[in-house]
């Protein structure tokens, strides 16, 4: 596993976007295995911390706008919770062709940061209990370690319990 900081430039529109806010980051680059059944899983196990510090990122649509979901990958996300955070009725998995041409990332490489159309983005509450959680970087087998909090500043997400599980 390669680990360090990066503090400017970076390989993906997620770490420019960090290096542009001058935000505290550390990249953890492992191999990705195609044929994992769960790439967030894959990434606790490869970069030796528990699945709740590493979270996925997920698009749905709530009342048919795309929203960024946040949520650890030790969990699920929980719809109904999702659409009542950002005040909305009825939220459903987005259609993945529709998440990669809107955030300019391939489905498992989806970050909530740098993506080519800014979505609102929530995220999960529990990130709140730990000083440093793991996102996609922007592409498979690279994230990005970061405090919740920067991580909310910079997508302006709400923190509200979307997880479940």
């Amino acid at each position: 596993m390669a680990k360090k900081k990066q503090k400017n430039g970076g390989g993906t529109p997620a770490t420019v976007a960090l290096a542009a806010a001058g935000t505290p980051y550390t990249l953890h680059a492992y191999e990705h295995d195609p044929a994992t059944p769960s790439y967030g899983e894959e990434a606790a196990e490869a970069l030796g911390v528990t699945p709740d510090r590493v979270f996925k990122t997920l698009v749905a649509e709530v009342d048919g706008e795309l929203t960024v979901a946040v949520v650890p990958v030790a969990g699920q996300l929980d719809l109904k919770a999702l659409a009542s955070a950002v005040g909305g009725k009825r939220a459903v998995m987005a259609d993945p062709a529709a998440a990669e041409r809107t955030t300019g990332y391939v489905r498992g490489g989806i970050s909530p940061l740098g993506q080519r159309k800014r979505l609102r983005t929530v995220l999960d509450s529990s990130a709140s209990a730990h000083g440093t959680i793991c996102v996609s970087a922007g592409r498979r087998g690279l994230e990005v370690e970061l405090s919740p909090a920067d991580l909310a500043a910079l997508t302006s997400a709400v923190l509200a319990p979307i997880g479940r599980g």
